[in-house]
């Protein structure tokens, strides 16, 4: 097929999860099942949040941070996924294509630094708590939460420039979203510095993320043992252990998708996994924070006993 210049394509065609017809519906119900209880479970984090002013600290405002990164890259993906269940013709234009490859890029970085943050965050908790009021001021949060975008953005636009530069000689992408692997098949031109620099980009953003988390909580882990009290102890494992099983799913199936040759990946295999990262983690993290969590608990109930009249989203970061 004679080679296109990216310039002239405007749709390609999205060759989604599934072959067979007559499993089409079961998984939309099935996926739109799994975003209701994304869509529920972050929208109720970040309204609980807001709502009681005890959960007003700077974990909390981290924690409401991270559950809107998580609806933001789940809505990026999932409702065009349920359309094309339904679609006959399982199409994207080119510019809504390049269009879902940025922000998806965008969030998911944000994402890795924003775990990163809360791993700080835990860390001066814990090791320095009676700084802890000083060194996390809003102020500090607030510049935080902004490096965590601007890393996004940073990276997603490095990628979509060299992405942009590609020509196509096919419009099949046998992948139910816009990645950069799916993309780079289609290309008749050269990837060799797209896969470079995606492989050193996603080095760089999991490696160095990954270790401050690991020696945040190497920091931690030797205060814990220095805790004479096995009530102190236990507390301030239950403060960071909804944290770490959180990194572990995220970075676990990030690394394995990224931390590779792209075109030497199986996309059967890249299908289970990347459904894994954008459906189930924005619907399980809801679930990890708030049901080993007895202050988001208590809020909970407090918060199903009263009458709501409005919201009052101010932080004030007090203990």
């Amino acid at each position: 097929m004679a080679a296109q210049n990216h310039s002239t394509v405007t749709e390609l065609i999205l060759g989604g999860l599934i072959n067979q017809p007559e499993l089409q519906l079961p998984f939309f119900f099935l996926f739109l099942g799994i975003y209701s209880v994304t869509m529920i479970g972050n929208l109720g984090v970040i309204t609980l949040i807001c709502l009681n002013a005890q959960l007003h600290t700077p974990m909390y405002y981290f924690l409401s941070s991270l559950a809107l990164l998580d609806l933001c890259y789940s809505s990026v993906i999932t409702p065009k996924m349920l359309v094309n269940f339904v679609s006959e013709k399982n199409t994207i234009s080119y510019a809504g294509c390049m269009a879902q490859f940025y922000f998806f890029i965008v969030f998911v970085i944000a994402e890795c630094y924003m775990l990163t943050v809360m791993a700080y965050d835990r860390y001066v908790a814990i090791c320095r708590p009676l700084l802890y009021n000083i060194i996390m001021s809003h102020g500090v949060c607030t510049l935080l939460v902004a490096a965590v975008y601007t890393m996004g953005l940073i990276g997603s636009t490095i990628e979509i420039g060299l992405m942009l530069k590609l020509s196509y000689c096919e419009h099949l992408i046998s992948y139910y979203f816009c990645d950069v692997v799916p993309l780079m098949k289609l290309s008749c031109s050269s990837t060799y510095h797209i896969e470079i620099t995606t492989f050193f980009l996603a080095g760089f953003n999991i490696i160095v993320t990954s270790l401050t988390i690991f020696v945040s909580y190497a920091f931690i882990l030797s205060s814990i043992l220095r805790i004479h009290s096995t009530e102190g102890r236990s507390k301030a494992f239950s403060t960071c252990s909804s944290h770490l099983a959180a990194v572990g799913l995220f970075y676990g199936s990030t690394t394995f998708l990224y931390l590779k040759s792209p075109t030497g990946s199986s996309l059967a295999q890249e299908n289970v996994v990347s459904l894994f990262y954008t459906t189930g983690i924005p619907m399980l993290n809801p679930l990890i924070y708030s049901l080993r969590n007895k202050e988001v608990k208590a809020a909970m109930q407090k918060t199903l006993r009263r009458k709501l009249f409005g919201c009052k989203c101010h932080y004030s970061f007090s203990n």
